[in-house]
């Protein structure tokens, strides 16, 4: 089967647009304007749930055993981040006391040291990470912040694809359902229930959606009409509620709402209207990103968080587009480097595994 170059570039695309969200969304909250740091929410991560539906199937076994090699890669790079944590807090403790390490954390935001800075390992955070509870990694803070959406698209992954096994002449049913779901949640805020279930809700139904457009090309003729739809309720929301609707915007997203919906709704309606049009016939450095998103992602958490010692030096001395362009340029070079070590790491971590899975199997 020949590979959709398409669904490569939009996830390399999807991937740059991530760092940089968090390229202004968490150094960025030191010199970017609110409104626009929120405009960068219109390509954000409801288009990898999209794309997800896009490639998806109904065999249980072949998704099941991809989730699993997903979540071991996902273990052996949280125990190397967890090592690289700890080594840094203890050296940074050791060699430059308690006072370094306050200003160090202070750069984050953060105005006590961490509990956790001692002689012992604590695994109780590693055992946590690979349960996927986000404990906070100190060093790197936007990595765990990032790995909320590793946990959803497990979730909805599973659902999914026994939706499409079990259930493939009423998908149309399971879409109505979740989105129902998520329009009573928002209607009736106080019924919006904690965990995960708001965000499986929307997504799943995304999902769902991007497999019923599987193979299939939006008409011209809806195009702007689509299009035309979500210019003309932003307007009533600009009109209605001006700035306000900017600065409500990042509270919309966890869980998601309506607004941020509504907000996220261009990019997918794009993602979706050049699908089956526009056509990659090469491969190039954006589907190498998408073919390699996990590592990316992964990377950018680590970069993200490099940066800010940087704009903690420079966001008084120049204009703040000029040093958000110039932080997101270091932040997307620093996410290829470590995305690069990360696949090392990774190779690693695997050919570890598989000597241990040999020597095991060859005992009697």
């Amino acid at each position: 089967m020949t590979r959709d170059l398409y669904i490569d570039f939009a996830k390399g695309i999807a991937t740059l647009a991530i760092i940089f969200i968090h390229t202004v969304f968490w150094s960025g909250q030191y010199y970017i304007p609110t409104e626009w740091r929120v405009a960068s929410l219109l390509v954000d991560v409801p288009l990898f749930f999209a794309l997800s539906g896009l490639t998806s199937g109904n065999k249980v076994e072949k998704t099941l055993y991809r989730l699993l090699k997903l979540q071991i890669t996902f273990m052996i790079f949280v125990t190397f981040l967890f090592f690289v944590d700890y080594l840094f807090k203890v050296f940074g403790l050791n060699i430059f006391g308690l006072d370094w390490m306050k200003n160090f954390y202070s750069t984050f935001g953060t105005k006590y040291v961490p509990n956790n800075i001692s002689d012992v390992p604590q695994w109780q955070n590693l055992g946590n990470w690979f349960l996927h509870q986000y404990t906070n990694a100190d060093t790197f803070p936007v990595v765990m912040g990032s790995f909320w959406y590793l946990k959803v698209y497990f979730i909805l992954t599973v659902f999914g694809v026994l939706v499409l096994r079990f259930f493939p002449k009423h998908i149309n049913w399971f879409i109505a359902l979740c989105f129902g779901l998520t329009l009573l949640f928002n209607i009736f805020p106080h019924y919006y229930p904690t965990g995960q279930v708001g965000y499986v809700a929307l997504y799943l139904g995304l999902f769902l959606v991007a497999h019923q457009l599987k193979g299939k090309i939006i008409a011209k003729k809806l195009i702007p009409v689509l299009y035309g739809i979500l210019i003309l309720i932003f307007l009533f929301l600009l009109w209605n509620f001006g700035e306000e609707m900017f600065l409500k915007m990042n509270k919309a997203k966890f869980p998601p709402k309506l607004l941020y919906i509504f907000w996220s709704s261009f990019s997918l309606l794009t993602l979706f209207v050049l699908y089956n049009r526009l056509k990659i016939t090469k491969a190039n450095f954006i589907t190498y990103i998408g073919q390699n998103a996990i590592f990316y992602y992964f990377a950018q958490g680590i970069s993200s968080s490099l940066v800010y010692f940087i704009v903690v030096a420079a966001k008084d001395s120049m204009n703040w587009w000029i040093l958000m362009i110039i932080i997101y340029a270091l932040n997307v070079l620093l996410a290829i480097i470590i995305a690069e070590g990360l696949k090392k790491i990774d190779s690693f971590g695997w050919s570890i595994l598989e000597k241990l899975r040999k020597k095991t199997a060859s005992i009697k």
